[in-house]
Order: C-alpha cells, then structure tokens, then sequence
C-alpha cells in the first residue's frame, strides 16, 4: 500500500502509544485499517465544537462520487457545445446531439449521457481564471487559492465529517472498507489532506479494475491466491507469540485487532467490494470494459458498502496536440461509464443520496490551435468550462450558467469552485462554516469565508430539489 505525505501533514502532531503500536506492528493492509482506528481516535480529540454541531440541515446525500477528468476536458465539446460558432471553433465535432430533455444538447460523441440528462445538470459557467495545472486542481478541489495553508480537498472535509461514526454519529462509516478511496491513482496535484494530515488521505487503490483479477494495492496479492493467502494467516497465526501478551496490553490488543480487520479484509467478505467478478458479465458491458468505466463500477460498489467519498481519476484530457483525435477514443469511454453510474444508481434507488461530480480542473481554449505544432490542440482556459452535477439533493435536467458565442467567457451566474464545493457539503448535512480539524488548534473555515478575498456567485440554490 502507498503512502503519500506532505510536509504539512504531521505539523504540531504528537504519535500515541497505539499509533506507534500501528506503526511498528503492522504492514500492508494492516497500516489501512490501523490508519482507521488512529483517524477515529483522532477526529473525536480534533474536531471543534462548531464542527461537531455542524450539521444545520437534515442531509440529503450520504456519499459523493467524484470523476476527475485530470487534465482539464473540453467544454465546448462536451457540455457546453457551440455549433454556430464556426470551424475555427468547432473543429469536426460541429453536430452537437439532443438530450431526452427539450433544449438540451451536448457533444455528438455523448450519447448514452444524452439518454440520462433528466438525471443530471450542468453548470456551463465554472469560472476561477487560472490556467495552470498545479493551482487550478488545487483551486477546483478545494475552493481556495495556494496560500499560507495547504488546505484539504472535498474528499478529505467530507472524510472528516463523515467519515467515522464518532464525528458523525450513525451516519459515519462503520465496517472495514475506508471511507474515502482513489481510483486507482492520486491525483497528484497536491496533498489531499492537506493540513489536516495524512489521516485524511483516500486509499488509493493502485491496480486496474478491467483486468482479470483487481490487485487492490495491499488487499489482493498478485503472487497469491485467495487460499494461499488463507493457509498463510493461519500459519502465521500458530506462530504468532504476540496473542500470549496482548491481553495484558491495551495497545498491543488494539494492534493485534487491526491485524485481524486487515485479514478479514483481505480474504474476508468486505475484501469482496473489490472484486468486480461478483457482477454479472452483463453489468460489466455496461460500463465498458476498459479500466475507466470499471472504476465506475467499483466506485458504486464501494458507495454501496459504506464509503462517503469515492474519486475515480480519468487522466489524459491535456490535449495540446491532435485534441479531436485523443476525443475519439476518450469521449466514447467517458460517455459509456458515466451515463450508465448515474442510470444504476438511478436505477437501484441510489441516486437519491448519492451525489455524482464530474469535473476537471479547467477547460479547453474554444478556438482550436490548427497550425504546427498542436495539429488541432487545445490549451488550458480557465475562464470558463463546465461541470456536471447529479443525485443527492441536486435537481436534473437543468442548466446553471451561460457562457458567451464561442465558449470563451462567462456571459451570466458565474460559478466559482467554493460556491458549488460549499452547496454538496450543505446538501451533505456539512456546515461550510464549521472548523476543520487543524494541528495548532486554529479556526479554518470548511469553505472560503468572505474575509478571505476569494470571488462567489453564491451557492446553488436554484439546483436544490
């Protein structure tokens, strides 16, 4: 299993006994589950009395399912299309496509997302005006700009909130499968966790779930059988002088329990969520199979067993050179995935609260780059794109925003990543103005006050079912 750290990670942080115990006991899988233990011993000690009255609002989404499109996706062919716009714009892709809502209409390359757009909305007025990779992820993740403090991502806060059952009383995850979980890779940009530290950190999952068996990084052992890593518990249990001391030793019980916890998760039932073969083969062409749009399908798995933030991360949308290209081979998989999680969840009553977001860190210039050597690229824009919201709270069929002819500014209700960050954590039951758990003691906001100088357009009000 990897770890990813920040050098703002452990700042002012002290480790218990048991965290030590952890530490130096466990490997592997055990480090995930003994994470957990340590995360809710923590979040209890952490977490201030505003964030612990944090809920203003009964919730009406339990979990979030993120897709992020790393490396900033088209608008104008995707979500946003602009067929007037002209050649220069529109490149071969000048014939966008009806939804199954009147007066929506989207690329041509999206179809099975055209059959479901009374499930979802569109926010075609995402501004922050930044154009580079490093702050804009970081910006749209957490709706802050790079400052003094390097603040969580949304994973993270909603982690924080919701993940433990001592922060988040019986809505909080409970069982072995972490709360918050990468497919299959970080994002990379920056510190998920931010200053609140590695406790927060999404297991990533490493591995690629199209393939025949998904070694889950630290859970499922490429050289190993489910039998031979069975005979080798039990081998290792008959050795295994520690059980002759635990009982006389808090920490060493609590070690020797999250030994057992990472077993039972490894070859155990909750192990399972991972294994995408428990689905029918028909399920499975349903989203595609290729390793986008089985992450999709873990990713409703996991949402299914109990996790509260899950980011299936789809690179290679940084399409400088030959962008139609890369679109034909990438739209069609991102469509097939996509649109059939927002038609399961639909489908198995669990779009109601479970909230959808996908989202990349920027757009894409509108007016193609013919001449060598991008050979029909487009570049970076953040001055607006666009972002797809579904479930949880959040209406379907509508349009939030307007960009202008050609897709180049915002033309009305301009949308910053706080505003729309700050309405899932309230349709979550999350306090934007409560405190996160930070190492020195200090009030930080969940979302971006007004002191902090940051432009809003407001929250989302008008999307709220």
């Amino acid at each position: 299993m990897r770890h990813y750290y920040s050098d703002h990670a452990t700042c002012g942080l002290s480790l218990t006994r048991r965290q030590m115990m952890h530490s130096s006991v466990l490997s592997g899988a055990g480090l995930a589950i003994a994470s957990r233990l340590a995360a809710a011993d923590a979040a209890r000690a952490e977490l201030s009395d505003a964030a612990k009255a944090s809920v203003v609002k009964p919730p009406k989404a339990k979990a979030v399912i993120q897709v992020w499109l790393s490396g900033g996706p088209t608008h104008t062919d995707t979500f946003d299309p602009k067929p007037d716009s002209g050649s220069d714009y529109t490149g071969p892709l000048s014939h966008p496509i009806e939804t199954n809502v009147s007066g929506i209409r989207i690329g041509e390359l999206l179809p099975e997302l055209a059959k479901v757009a009374d499930k979802y909305s569109l926010i075609r007025s995402m501004t922050h005006g930044q154009n580079g990779h490093e702050t804009a992820s970081y910006l749209t993740q957490t709706g802050r700009m790079p400052g003094r403090l390097v603040y969580p991502a949304a994973g993270a806060v909603v982690t924080a909130f919701k993940g433990f059952p001592e922060t988040a009383g019986k809505a909080g995850a409970a069982g072995l499968i972490p709360p918050y979980i990468v497919l299959t890779e970080p994002m990379g940009r920056f510190s998920e966790a931010g200053f609140m530290g590695i406790r927060y950190k999404p297991f990533a999952t490493g591995g690629d779930p199209n393939a025949r068996r998904f070694e889950v990084e630290g859970i499922i052992s490429k050289d190993l059988s489910e039998n031979q890593q069975r005979k080798r518990r039990e081998f290792l249990g008959r050795l295994n002088s520690l059980n002759k001391v635990v009982g006389k030793n808090a920490s060493l019980r609590a070690a020797e329990l999250a030994r057992q916890e990472a077993y039972d998760l490894i070859v155990g039932d909750a192990g399972r969520v991972f294994d995408l073969a428990q689905e029918s083969d028909e399920m499975r062409e349903r989203y595609g199979r290729n390793k986008f749009g089985q992450s999709c399908l873990a990713a409703r798995r996991l949402i299914e067993n109990g996790s509260k933030f899950v980011t299936v991360n789809h690179g290679g949308w940084d399409t400088h050179k030959d962008h139609f290209a890369s679109m034909r081979r990438k739209l069609p998989e991102l469509d097939r995935g996509l649109g059939t999680l927002i038609a399961d969840l639909s489908d198995r009553g669990m779009l109601d609260d479970t909230i959808v977001w996908c989202i990349g860190e920027f757009g894409r210039s509108p007016k193609v780059a013919a001449e060598s050597p991008w050979n029909g690229g487009r570049h970076h824009f953040g001055a607006c794109f666009s972002s797809l919201i579904a479930g949880g709270g959040f209406k379907g069929g509508q349009i939030v925003g307007e960009s202008d002819s050609r897709g180049e500014t915002v033309k009305n209700r301009p949308v910053y990543p706080g505003d729309l960050i700050g309405t899932m954590y309230e349709l979550l039951g999350i306090d934007p103005e409560a405190s996160l758990p930070h190492p020195m003691g200090e009030f930080v906001r969940a979302t971006p006050g007004k002191d902090e100088g940051l432009e809003s357009g407001g929250r989302l009000t008008e999307l709220i079912s």
